[in-house]
C-alpha cells in the first residue's frame, strides 16, 4: 500500500468508449467476427478489423462488452423521462419483452416537465444484449437520457 491509496489486484470499470482508444473497440469486433463466424481464424479477423494479431492477444483477455463479461446480475439505469402520459409504462413493456426482471423502480415528481426513473432488474434471462436494451429505451419517445448505473 502507498500512501492513502489502496491497490487492488484486479480493477475493473466501466467506461464508455468514448473516451478509449480505438483498440478496445476493434478487439470487442474481432471477437464478434470469430463468434460469428464472419471470419475463419483470428489472422482474418484482425485484418477485416485493421488491427494487428498482437494487439488482438495483447487486450483479448481484458476487453469485454457489458454482456459478455458475465458476472453481472442486476443492473441499474436511470432515465430522464418527459412528462407525457404512458411513457413508464411503454418502457416497462419493452423490458418486459425481452424477460428483463423489474426488482425496484424509484420515479421522481416530473419537474419542469421532466421526471428521474432509477431501474434496477435482473438480467439473467434477457433476450437480447443489455447495450441493446439500453439503445432501445433510448430510442423511445419521451425519453430524454438514459445513463447505465450499476451493475453487480
Amino acid at each position: 500500500m502507498e500512501g492513502d491509496i489502496l491497490y487492488m489486484e484486479n480493477k475493473y470499470l466501466l467506461v464508455d468508449t468514448k473516451v478509449l482508444p480505438d483498440i478496445f473497440e476493434k478487439v470487442i469486433k474481432v471477437k464478434y467476427i470469430l463468434n460469428t463466424k464472419k471470419a475463419h481464424d483470428i489472422s482474418e479477423a484482425v485484418k477485416l478489423v485493421g488491427i494487428s494479431r498482437s494487439a488482438y492477444y495483447k487486450y483479448k483477455d481484458y476487453v469485454f462488452t457489458v454482456s459478455e463479461s458475465g458476472k453481472s446480475n442486476k443492473v441499474t439505469i436511470c432515465l430522464l423521462l418527459g412528462h407525457k402520459t404512458g411513457t413508464l409504462s411503454t418502457i416497462l413493456d419493452i423490458m418486459a419483452e425481452t424477460h428483463a426482471n423489474i426488482l425496484t423502480i424509484n420515479q421522481d415528481i416530473p419537474i419542469n416537465n421532466a421526471a428521474n426513473v432509477t431501474i434496477t432488474f435482473d438480467i439473467c434471462n434477457l433476450t437480447i444484449e443489455l447495450e441493446n436494451l439500453i439503445k432501445h429505451i433510448k430510442n423511445t419517445e419521451n425519453v430524454i437520457k438514459v445513463d447505465l448505473i450499476a451493475m453487480e
